[in-house]
């Protein structure tokens, strides 16, 4: 057996005392403080234990929320949360009881903890009423099948939630979480999977302890490959055991390679409930050799929005280029370029071209000369491609989207996209080292094509040839089941669209069978070259008590997939029925855990939302801002952003930070408590609501008429001193030490404005009152000269109004914990994770 283990370039560690951003106390900084986590493989199956350690280094009892991923077909069977000599096991149910559950003791003064999907591949976990200098520790289980292809088994564990592009207009309603983006009306849970991210060189705040203990189970093992990170091996018989360095941060996926003989003949699996009246079944079909490919079809969509700077723009052009060099003069093809619009290659008729050697020059040329910019406009070119793909009947019709993934409308697009992939084929290729796996294989299960996934520029080759199969003809399409002497349920079948058969991927259905755990299982469809198709197992029965967790993972991901196409109360009842049954977390549940002590007398919490790395390999368009300093421990000021390549058009946003505020406060739902949305934590980049990424890398037009660039600047001068104003009205009731820190921080915001607009020229309006008031705030910064904090502070907010353009007639600013439900009603609004009317 062969180990391959991938070195990584040198690189200078954080140093210990990284002092300006580097928020610390006696008992740590961060309220997550360590990632554990341990799987346990055999066979082609994983038992993966998460244990997530939260610590309080406040004063005062604290709420921690964090974001994370988790591996997007492994299936979360239990939860448990233990603080100090309380062990806590959590409890599955209906999402919006948990939610309350989980309010209604916090309120009370009770430990909690609420675990919630969000994604396929993303989560939230929150845990509340956390005592001064104490610990929590979650512990998560989850099975995993393992994908098997080309000889290789993959174990994936993804450890960082990347930012994602998120489209569409705010919306005016409460948000459905704590995160830097506002919700939208294309992604109404934008606020919950946008975490807010680290400043570059922030000491490292988590511990990562990553073990993998491998047993093939039987299985030829021949090689063991980690793609990305240094990992020590121990070899004990047939078991051997990968352990992840100490020191490594959790800023990308881990992600080994298992080396496999090719299985020799098709399996099906019984595994008999306890009851015996039902069981599931897993039938593994294996594929045969390659035939000659018929005429294709082939569409190319490639994203070069912003988050693909770097490696990942190298890899997907490459990639695209490889992929257009494999077509014959029988195919015709088209190359969709896209980010916030779509550019094809110049030299090729609308729409499909015969495969010519000219036109697959002019392709690869234009290909050459793709660089990363905008946003992450999906959608569009999708649903172009797909009419494209509409008109074709007698070729194969195959559309290949070369991505990171880095979206958050993933069940938009999949709702409109679900009716025209009826009869095309979707291979998606996700690059990245942090990818959207969840939503990349929902695409391509959707689509009948398969997810292959380029964590680095090493790996490509290997993939291309991969791609080259799967862009042919499959080994036979039009599958369907046939049962003899076993009676399965019906409905029960995953995945719901068999899809098609490819030269070197295995085809895995389950499902449920009621009665007798005995007869066979026959796939039958239409081989190439147009004959009959079939390949039967008989069935054995095997002990293995994962087999009806993973079904119930697929099955529930079949369901929620059709419930984003066209939900139904029916379809929502049915999922949570599936979901509470067989104890596995989907979209509409969540695990809780209440302590039945009382530790509090029910104040509110401090909050804070625990920030995540960079992901690793993602280059900002600019030099990022310095961290700024943080207020005291009894009121932590969250920090601002640095300038994402994640579509940021390079010139539509001031290269200083943004105001280093909180999202605003939430008004209180109506019951069962009232909990003001907390702040992010230190050293995250956060953004004001309404300023996110969405509006770096957002829907940016494209006018007839060019904008001037000094109007564009000024403009967006004009709303950062509005923010300034948001920010300084909110903060008026805070202490005094905590209010000078804030003028000292606007300060230095307001130095970089004033150096932008001076450029501009010395005319621009109300440049000469700023000049002025930073000179006056230079008095923040010593603390023997500070006198007349309450004069300072409201010149600075007329100073910063009269330049935003509001008028002296505008009412003054409301900070939001004075705003009373008489003057601002709590607005209702459907649940987030329920599909919209």
């Amino acid at each position: 057996m062969t180990v391959h283990i991938a070195s990584l370039p040198d690189e200078v560690p954080p140093l210990p005392d990284a002092g300006l951003g580097a928020l610390t106390t006696d008992r740590g900084n961060l309220p997550l403080d360590s990632v554990d986590v341990h799987a346990a493989v055999t066979g082609l199956a994983a038992g993966i234990e998460v244990t997530q350690g939260f610590r309080n280094p406040f004063d005062v009892p604290l709420e921690a929320t964090y974001v994370f991923p988790l591996p997007d077909r492994a299936a979360v069977t239990a939860m448990r949360m233990e603080a100090a000599d309380r062990v806590i096991e959590g409890t599955l149910k209906e999402r919006g009881q948990a939610r309350q559950d989980y309010d209604t003791a916090i309120a009370a003064g009770q430990r909690a903890a609420i675990a919630e999907e969000d994604r396929p591949d993303v989560f939230t976990m929150r845990v509340g009423n956390i005592l001064p200098g104490e610990r929590v520790t979650v512990r998560l289980t989850l099975s995993q099948p393992l994908p098997y292809e080309d000889g290789a088994a993959t174990f994936r564990f993804p450890l960082v939630v990347a930012p994602r592009y998120i489209p569409g207009r705010p919306v005016d309603d409460l948000p459905a979480g704590d995160g830097v983006e506002p919700d939208t009306d294309d992604v109404p849970d934008a606020s919950r999977i946008s975490p807010p991210v680290l400043l570059p060189g922030f000491p490292d705040p988590v511990r990562l302890s990553l073990t993998l203990e491998l047993d093939p189970a039987g299985l030829p093992l021949s090689e063991i490959r980690s793609s990305l990170h240094v990992a020590a091996t121990e070899t004990s018989g047939d078991r051997t055991t990968l352990r992840l360095q100490p020191g490594e941060r959790l800023d990308r996926d881990f992600i080994v390679r298992l080396g496999y003989a090719p299985r020799e003949s098709s399996a099906l699996a019984l595994v008999p409930d306890a009851s015996g009246q039902e069981g599931t079944f897993t039938l593994t079909v294996l594929p045969g050799e390659a035939t000659a490919p018929r005429p294709r079809d082939v569409v190319l969509v490639i994203d070069r929005s912003g988050s693909m700077m770097g490696w990942k723009m190298v890899a997907a052009r490459r990639s695209a280029a490889r992929i257009v060099d494999t077509l014959t003069d029988r195919d015709r093809f088209a190359v969709l370029c896209f980010d916030d619009r779509i550019e094809e290659p110049d030299g090729l008729p609308a729409g499909l071209s015969p495969a010519t050697d000219r036109h697959r020059f002019r392709a690869v040329e234009h290909l050459a000369k793709l660089g990363a910019r905008g946003g992450t406009e999906m959608l569009a070119p999708l649903e172009q491609a797909a009419r494209i793909l509409s008109g074709t009947s007698e070729r194969d019709r195959v559309l290949v989207l070369i991505t990171d993934g880095q979206i958050g409308n993933e069940d938009q697009i999949l709702a409109r996209l679900a009716p025209a992939l009826e009869r095309v084929r979707v291979h998606a290729v996700g690059i990245d080292q942090a990818v959207n796996a969840g939503f990349l294989n929902r695409l391509a299960g959707i689509g009948k094509g398969r997810f292959e996934l380029v964590e680095s520029e090493d790996r490509l080759d290997e993939v291309m040839e991969h791609i080259h199969e799967r862009i042919g003809s499959p080994l036979a399409t039009g599958l369907s089941l046939a049962a003899e002497g076993l009676s399965v349920v019906p409905g029960t079948v995953s995945p719901r669209r068999l899809g098609a058969l490819f030269p070197g991927v295995p085809l895995v259905i389950a499902g449920r069978f009621t009665g007798e755990a005995a007869g066979s299982l026959a796939v039958r469809g239409v081989a190439a070259d147009g004959s009959a198709w079939e390949q039967r197992a008989e069935g054995a029965v095997v002990d293995d008590t994962a087999s009806a967790s993973i079904w119930a993972r697929g099955h529930l991901r079949d369901l929620e997939d059709a419930y984003v196409v066209a939900g139904s109360d029916e379809l929502e009842k049915r999922i949570v029925s599936v979901s509470l049954r067989f104890n596995v977390l989907c979209r509409f549940t969540a695990f809780v855990a209440v302590d039945s002590r009382v530790v509090t007398s029910g104040e509110t919490p401090h909050q804070v939302i625990q920030p995540v790395d960079e992901p690793r390999g993602w280059q900002p368009t600019a030099a990022p801002a310095a961290p700024a300093a943080f207020a005291p421990m009894s009121a932590p000021a969250p920090a601002g952003p640095p300038v994402w390549a994640a579509g940021a058009p390079t010139s539509a946003f001031p290269q200083t930070p943004a105001p280093f505020a909180a999202p605003p406060a939430r008004p209180a739902p109506p019951a069962p408590s009232t909990r003001p949305a907390p702040p992010a934590g230190p050293g995250s980049a956060a953004l004001p609501r309404g300023r996110g990424r969405s509006f770096l890398r957002g829907r940016m037009p494209f006018p007839d008429a060019p904008i001037p660039p000094e109007a564009d600047e000024q403009a967006q001068a004009r709303r950062q001193a509005a923010e300034e104003v948001t920010l300084l009205a909110g903060c008026v009731h805070d202490s005094e030490p905590v209010r000078w820190h804030l003028l000292s921080d606007l300060r230095t915001r307001l130095e970089g404005l004033i150096s932008r607009l001076r450029a501009l020229g010395t005319d621009v309006p109300g440049l000469p009152a700023l000049v002025t008031l930073v000179a006056e705030l230079a008095i923040a910064d010593d603390h023997a000269q500070r006198s007349d904090l309450t004069g300072l502070w409201d010149r600075t907010v007329r100073v910063l109004t009269e330049f935003a353009g509001a008028t002296p007639e505008s009412p003054r600013i409301t900070p939001a914990e004075n705003i009373t439900p008489a003057e601002e009603p709590a607005p209702t609004r459907l649940p987030f994770w329920k599909k919209r009317p």
